[in-house]
């Protein structure tokens, strides 16, 4: 019996002990490869514009014992958005577009995270937050997909130990919302914005 409630009170001990070192990991989006991008696009009937974005940063804390209850922010850059038009690129950071210089960031929030289901390493969810461009704030709420990959910084980033966090998500916005020059002939500037994010967060150790 002795032998019994020693054995009971380890196994409590043992559990008590990974409850109390279980904790969310912070992630840092700031790339040291330089390789997280987002990249947009605007399909008008007359003309197609795609284009990418690589100064992208922020940070999102992440549980991998509850996935649901994904925080953070991302944050792009405004002047590292890029087109391979030279002069379409200088239109694009002008005050009638982005007015990068007046408004250096643009920013996603999260504020909440509903319908969240976990299969193995992958959490999809939608996640409701503020995107703020040229200084509007608008709520949405947007499909993502995260993958948790424990140990796997070493593979991405040479020398480093820790864990990484993918974060990927496709959706919508409309150019008007956010003032991005409204007077924009729609034949030829798409109103409707696609957007896709792929990005690799890193929790060192």
């Amino acid at each position: 019996m002795r032998m019994k409630k020693i054995y009971i009170l380890t196994l409590a001990l043992a559990a008590l002990t990974r409850v109390s070192t279980a904790a969310p990991l912070d992630f840092d989006f700031k790339d040291p490869k330089g390789v997280n991008n987002a990249v947009f696009k605007l399909d008008a009937p007359l003309e197609a514009i795609n284009g990418s974005a690589n100064g992208i940063t922020g940070k999102i804390r992440f549980d991998p014992d509850a996935p649901g209850s994904v925080t953070g922010k991302i944050i792009v850059a405004s002047e590292s958005l890029h087109v391979p038009n030279p002069m379409m690129k200088e239109h694009l950071q002008s005050p009638a577009w982005l007015d990068v210089a007046k408004f250096p960031e643009i920013v996603f929030e999260s504020k909440s995270i509903k319908n969240a289901h976990t299969t193995g390493n992958t959490t999809t969810a939608e996640v409701t937050g503020s995107l703020t461009i040229r200084g509007i704030a608008k709520e949405i709420t947007v499909p993502v997909k995260f993958t948790y990959l424990k140990d796997k910084l070493g593979s991405r980033v040479p020398n480093l130990k820790g864990d990484l966090l993918v974060v990927r998500a496709a959706f919508p916005i409309k150019r008007s919302d956010y003032g991005i020059n409204p007077k924009a002939p729609e034949d030829k500037v798409s109103d409707a914005i696609e957007l896709v994010l792929s990005i690799a967060g890193a929790a060192p150790q």
